[in-house]
Formats: C-alpha cells, structure tokens, sequence
C-alpha cells in the first residue's frame, strides 16, 4: 500500500534485523503511527488491543512474536509456553494458531543454537507468503467483478457492499475482501464501495474508508442498518466479505452484522461472497454455529465512540446511560448456504466440503 507516496506493508522487519515495525491501526484514520515491538509481550500486546488485526496480519504478528520470544529463551518448553500465550490473544482467528503451530513444527526439531536465525527467516517467508496468496485472491475475485460489469453492459461501476476491514490494514499486503477491488481497479474496471461503518469499533469507517482514499476509489460510508435498502433499491451488485474462521463445511465467522448483510443479499438475489486464504480454513470444524468460539470483547467498545472533534482532538465519549451495561460479541456467523462462492488463493468455488475439497484435495480425510 501507498501512504503519502510511501509504499508499506502492515508490518515489517526494523533496520536492525531485530525489532518489528507495525501501524498502528487505533490511531487511523486521524494519526498514521508507527510502533516498534521488541519482546513477545508487545506483540501479544498489540495483537489483544488491536493495533493489529484481521487474521492474516494476526498469524503473522504471532510469528514474529515468538521471534521477540526467543531472544529472552530458545529451549523447547519456552517455545511451547510462548505458543499457549499467544493463542489466547484472540480466540477467533484460526491464523493466529495457524501461524503459531506452523512456527513450532519448524522449530521444535531444530538444535536451540539454530532457532533464533530460523524463526526470523520462517516469519519472513509467512509474510511474503500471505502477499502472494491475497494478490491470487484479487485476480480470481477481480473476474468475478469482471463478469458483473460486462453483464451490465459496462454501463456504470460495479456497486460492491463489504463489511468490516479487509483490505492492505487486515493482511501483510492487498487484503481479502479488497484485494478483488484492488486488482479490478488495477485493470481499469470502473467499482464503487459501499462501506459498512461496522460498529462498535468502526473498522470500515476508520480502515476501510482510509484505504480506499489512499487508493482513490469511489466510496461512500454508509451506515450498518443501510445495506438492506440499498439492495431492494438494486443499488447493490455484489458482497464481498472477509473471514476470520470457515469451516470445512462452508460456514464462514467473520465480523459482527455479516450474516445480517447474507440475509439481505439472499432474499434480494445478490451474490455474496467471503475472500480468504486457505489458512483461514478451520477442518477440524463442520458445524459453525456450535463449534466456532466467538470472543467477547470489552464492553466500552459499545458504550463509547471514539471521534475527532471540531477542535482537532480525538477522544472517547460515552453514548449510553451509565448504569446500561453492553453485549458486545466479536464476530457472527454466516452458514454456507446463504454464501454464493468462497474466493480463493487457488480459485473461487462453491461454500462446502465439496467445494473446498475441489481446491484443497490435500485435506480429503
């Protein structure tokens, strides 16, 4: 991504080949901020308060993270114990525990004196990993839009309605849901997005609104109510969503309100579809529903938003009596028959064990 004529990914290496530099996504859109995370507790940190987040960009941290870890201990059982550590940041997003397990079947064998160096090197290649597998997620999805486009007989943009943020912010590179809108962009194809606010902690309007003025392309925020009536007005032509967790059966769990928007599509006729990486598949799971965790977060978030206000400062204010409590769980979940597609690294196909399984025969039982 491309900030004030600046390319950056979401995190990074620091000069020094020790720390790691990530932005700082509680400070956007008002403040573009750097951090630099030296020890494992600043990424476990920064992964539980959001400075990252989205599931890519979270499995990615982890593996830095145990980096960090290892400059305090490299031996087997302070490996194991950074890796239980980590996975309780956030329960949700199986990446975090993917990259984690990917990170100790690679280490674990290894002789203590060689971790160090490896780690570094197996963090870098899941990141440039992740760049790879999301610009493949843009090209397929990018066809899909294609084809909306010539069946309007390219008579205006593509009307594309996504919820929450996964774009460059949620991923090392490019993005899940926004990598398509990217690459449609990139070849010329005329799209505008309708932005979900996504309360309570407004991702769309905070994240995926900036990176779509980074990118100049059209948009317009609306609010989380608003989706249903711009689809039976037909001023929708397609979802694309992300995922933070999809089971081997197709039921994808991604930010609170998606299955709401899923509900609208499919009772107006309109495709939805979920972009995530393959690492973003949960087999051991078949049921949604009932096996996925959903985390609950502070209740503050629903209570309080956070805004600038006409002298320039940003702060917090409270939106609620004070004795009203709040629920405030992260993420739902939208069952795979009301998915019209899953887009891939490897290609778009059907939400499903069939489908999937047409991708990703390795995993056939």
């Amino acid at each position: 991504m491309k900030v004030n004529g600046k390319v950056y990914r979401s995190i990074w290496l620091a000069d020094d080949g020790v720390g790691v530099e990530i932005i700082d996504q509680t400070q956007l859109p008002f403040r573009f901020v750097t951090v630099r995370l030296n020890t494992l507790d600043e990424a476990m940190d920064a992964i539980s308060r959001m400075l990252v987040r989205g599931a890519p960009l979270i499995g990615a941290t982890a593996a830095y993270g145990i980096c960090l870890g290892l400059r305090e201990g490299v031996s087997s059982e302070s490996l194991e114990k950074m890796a239980v550590r980590l996975v309780s940041c956030r329960p949700t997003a199986v990446n975090l525990r993917w990259a984690v397990d990917r990170m100790l079947r690679v280490l674990l064998p290894l002789p203590e004196k060689s971790r160090l160096l490896e780690a570094y090197q197996e963090a870098a290649r899941i990141c440039e990993e992740d760049v790879q597998t999301n610009e493949a997620i843009g090209r397929h999805g990018m066809a899909l839009i294609r084809d909306i486009w010539h069946s309007k007989q390219k008579n205006g943009p593509v009307n594309i309605l996504t919820h929450c943020n996964a774009g460059w912010l949620a991923t090392v590179d490019w993005g899940t849901a926004l990598a398509p809108v990217y690459a449609a962009a990139d070849e010329g194809i005329p799209v505008h997005i309708w932005v979900d606010e996504t309360r309570p902690r407004n991702q769309g309007a905070g994240l995926t609104a900036w990176e779509l003025v980074a990118a100049d392309i059209p948009h317009h925020l609306i609010t989380d109510n608003t989706g249903g009536h711009l689809m039976q007005h037909g001023l929708v032509d397609c979802c694309i969503v992300g995922s933070d967790r999809t089971t081997a059966a197709g039921d994808v769990c991604n930010k609170i309100g998606t299955y709401l928007k899923a509900l609208a599509a499919s009772d107006n006729n309109i495709p939805f579809y979920v972009a995530l990486p393959g690492s973003t598949v949960d087999w051991t799971l078949h049921d949604g529903l009932a096996e996925i965790p959903i985390e609950e977060r502070d209740e503050l978030e629903v209570l309080r938003i956070r805004g600038k206000d006409e002298e320039g400062r940003v702060c917090a204010v409270a939106i609620a009596p004070e004795a009203t409590p709040a629920l405030n769980p992260a993420f739902d979940v939208t069952p795979a028959r009301l998915v019209t597609g899953l887009i891939t690294e490897r290609g778009v196909c059907a939400a499903g064990r069939i489908g999937l399984l047409s991708l990703y025969p390795e995993q056939a039982q």
